[in-house]
């Protein structure tokens, strides 16, 4: 989590929401993300996408079975869509987000009928210190 972390200031400091991201495989970070839709022109320039996709460049293969994704905030749906044909093994987030979050929030996304692959859900992990990167961030901006 402090890999994705330090991702999230590397958003904050772009001016991007911070939310940031890290793909592992066998304990080694293989992929790398922060938001960058403002700066990318992107909508689906979110934090997990820009780490799955560095991460089936560099192993050569869009399934990452096996793989654990980090990110600071509770996924979107699109996020949570991208796990599933990704083929990663475990989530691990640190905030819930309570307005888009779709694993627990609004949503339990990961468990919606007709997906052809699971993935183990685990978190809360270092969650105050995700929860105050956004709320620093939106407070600044207010």
């Amino acid at each position: 989590m402090d890999a994705a972390l330090d991702q999230a200031r590397v958003a904050r400091d772009a001016g991007e929401v911070p939310i940031g991201a890290v793909v592992s495989i066998d304990g080694e970070i293989v992929g790398r993300g922060f938001n960058q839709p403002l700066a990318s022109g992107d909508p689906t320039a979110h934090a997990e996408i820009v780490a799955i996709r560095e991460a089936a460049r560099r192993v050569g293969n869009y399934r990452l079975t096996g793989a654990a994704l980090y990110v600071t905030i509770e996924p979107c749906l699109m996020c949570v869509g991208a796990l599933v044909h990704a083929r990663i093994g475990t989530l691990v987030f640190g905030a819930l987000e309570p307005k888009m979050g779709a694993v627990t929030s609004t949503v339990r996304g990961a468990e919606l009928p007709g997906h052809n692959h699971r993935f183990e859900i685990v978190s809360g992990v270092r969650e105050a210190e995700c929860r105050e990167l956004m709320q620093e961030f939106f407070r600044q901006r207010r």
